[in-house]
């Protein structure tokens, strides 16, 4: 299959990234914004001076506030927060015009209260549609640069797969395919919640020691809670499980990890949320995965601090007291 035409919906960092890098060799892209102010001054400028700065979208992307707009598309990407994911589906529903387009989500969360995973929900709300998931190490900044990314792409069609591949793939921006959608997903998701801890680890100053083990630690708990919800344990040792934990944890880049470590520092979550232009999906996947953990009855000791901390005021400087006072068990 041929994709010609993509509509990428949600104009922040990791939207603008994926429309300059699929626009830029002649490909139709239409990127949708639900901001009408920001869909102008991109249309205006060419940058998305509010999230990508420096980076000039090609002639062949157009910019829009209509969803409408997006019908026709040979692929629909979904680049939303995963809390609005849900509500733009539903309208996407009311106006798409290609039954036949793939759904390729770039989102990752999990919703709260239903425990679904991003591609679940597209598939409740756009039933009888061919979906897909792209998640790994992917920081929008180097992807826009032209750096060398690795990414990959899950469908339960691998055929698909391929062809999304074939066709969204470059030699700076390697994809690999599989079938394993849900920890893929899982993957994506859980490490967010990871990357905070680490952040705090960093605001606290507690050394490269202790963050080794803090990550080492997480990925275990990753992957115990992903196999409850519906992963594979060895798929979460790949690109978008340990290669995007260990992205998020280290670099100065990631959202997560720069309001973990604000945390580590004192700063109320409040102050630094407001002060955010961007989504640290962190933040709210972190109640998702404790209330999963807590629905599963499966011990998530980490993934409970960081609850902790962000939603029953919780210091970090105790969160981390109580992480240490576990008693020693066999790794």
């Amino acid at each position: 299959m041929k994709i010609d035409r993509i509509a990428i919906l949600g104009a922040g960092g990791w939207g603008t990234a994926l429309s300059w890098l699929w626009g830029k060799d002649g490909r139709q892209i239409c990127l949708w914004s639900h901001n009408v102010d920001r869909a102008a001054r991109l249309q205006k400028t060419r940058e998305n001076s509010d999230y990508l700065p420096r980076v000039t979208l090609p002639s062949s992307v157009r910019i829009t506030s209509e969803l409408r707009d997006c019908a026709g598309a040979d692929l629909i990407v979904f680049v939303t927060p995963s809390t609005a994911l849900r509500e733009i589906a539903t309208h996407l529903r009311k106006v798409v015009g290609n039954a036949r387009a793939i759904l390729l989500s770039c989102t990752k969360g999990i919703e709260h209260s239903t425990g679904m995973r991003m591609s679940q929900i597209l598939s409740e709300v756009l039933p009888e549609r061919t979906i897909a998931v792209l998640s790994g190490p992917n920081l929008a900044v180097e992807i826009a640069q032209g750096l060398p990314t690795a990414t990959v792409v899950g469908c339960d069609d691998i055929n698909c797969a391929a062809s999304l591949q074939g066709n969204l793939g470059s030699p700076h921006f390697r994809i690999y395919t599989s079938q394993d959608v849900a920890s893929i997903e899982l993957g994506g998701a859980l490490k967010n919640v990871f990357a905070l801890a680490a952040g705090m680890s960093d605001g606290l100053g507690l050394g490269d020691n202790s963050k080794a083990a803090l990550v080492t630690r997480s990925l275990a708990e990753l992957a115990r809670l992903g196999v409850a919800m519906g992963g594979n344990a060895n798929a979460f040792f790949g690109l978008s499980g340990a290669g995007d934990l260990i992205l998020t944890c280290y670099s100065e880049r990631s959202r997560n990890h720069t309001v973990g470590k604000r945390l580590g520092r004192g700063e109320p979550l409040d102050q630094i949320v407001t002060s955010m232009r961007t989504v640290a999906e962190g933040i709210p996947t972190t109640r998702s995965a404790w209330e999963g953990a807590q629905r599963l009855d499966i011990a998530t000791p980490i993934i409970d601090q960081v609850h902790s901390v962000l939603y029953e005021q919780k210091k970090p400087t105790v969160a981390l007291e109580e992480l240490l006072k576990r008693e020693p068990k066999p790794e």
